[in-house]
């Protein structure tokens, strides 16, 4: 396997709108919509992070699709400088906290939060 092997991911959600102003928020950036592809018939919503191809690191999508999100699903890490600031903010922008950040010496430290699709994704920062 290739090192840094992850090369896309999605986020399932149930209320577009909503998990746009958490994401958002939380990393403060702007989502964009992404065309679904031809193959994929009618009611399939995008919304891209801010990506660039020419730089290590993985780029993907909030993605509203019937059957998603399910139970289970994959946990997603986002870089960060202090995983306590977008921690503060997912809470205030109607997310939860599941673990607060804590050490993974010597890798760094990480934080879980719920965002307000019922996600679970990851926070990751070296301090």
């Amino acid at each position: 396997m290739k090192p840094n092997p992850v090369v896309w991911f999605e986020i399932y959600v149930q209320d577009m709108e909503r998990a746009r102003r958490f994401y958002e928020t939380v990393f403060q950036c702007t989502l964009q919509p992404l065309a679904a592809p031809a193959e994929l018939d009618g009611g399939l919503q995008m919304l891209s992070f801010p990506g660039d191809m020419s730089t290590m690191g993985a780029s993907g999508a909030l993605v509203k699709m019937e059957g998603a999100p399910s139970d289970g699903g994959t946990l997603v890490y986002f870089a960060c400088d202090d995983c306590a600031v977008e921690q503060g903010r997912a809470e205030a922008a109607g997310g939860q906290v599941s673990k607060p950040k804590f050490s993974i010496a010597p890798h760094g430290h990480i934080a879980l939060v719920i965002d307000t699709e019922g996600n679970c994704i990851g926070l990751h920062s070296m301090q």
